[in-house]
């Protein structure tokens, strides 16, 4: 097994991964995310996210580690890991530690201060696997989140959304 940055051309099976993710989670139908989608916000002209694959002997992708950076505005950069994603025959195999180990050691080459991500309060084997990594699970915060219908249909002060828009063209 390797672990190395994900490529372009890993994205069919990072897609297919999350797919298992997603029904893992019971939420098989929230995945609207495409490969397009993936390939021009992963490797387009500005890409928003970075990802790190396990590779078994035979190359097919086994677990993936998905991050972007974030800022904080008490501790400045840091990272979020979005998913990682182990599949379910190599669970328990120490394979989600060495993808993990890469976003730390991504965090610290890039110099964040900070590495978040979340968890699912159901998740027992999640949960149990970063209070074994010595991780804190934070019960006082919320995750709050507005769904493409809601920001379509959020009402904007009009006079804002057209500062933002103006500023966006120059």
């Amino acid at each position: 097994m390797t672990i190395r940055r994900g490529r372009e051309a890993d994205l069919p099976q990072v897609l297919a991964l999350i797919q298992e993710l997603a029904e893992y989670e019971k939420a098989p139908h929230e995945v609207t995310n495409t490969l397009a989608d993936m390939q021009r916000d992963g490797f387009g002209p500005d890409p928003i996210f970075g990802f790190f694959v396990a590779e078994d002997v035979a190359g097919s992708i086994i677990g993936i580690a998905l991050y972007y950076t974030a800022y904080s505005t008490w501790k400045g950069r840091m990272l979020f890991l979005e998913d990682l994603v182990v599949t379910e025959a190599q669970r328990g195999t120490g394979l989600g530690r060495k993808l993990f180990d890469a976003v730390v050691a991504e965090a610290r080459r890039t110099g964040a201060h900070r590495l978040k991500w979340q968890v699912l309060e159901w998740n027992e084997p999640a949960i149990g696997f970063y209070k074994k990594l010595g991780a804190n699970l934070d019960p006082e915060w919320h995750n709050g989140n507005l769904n493409s219908e809601q920001l379509q249909a959020y009402p904007c002060d009009p006079a804002v959304e057209a500062v933002v828009n103006a500023d966006s063209h120059s």
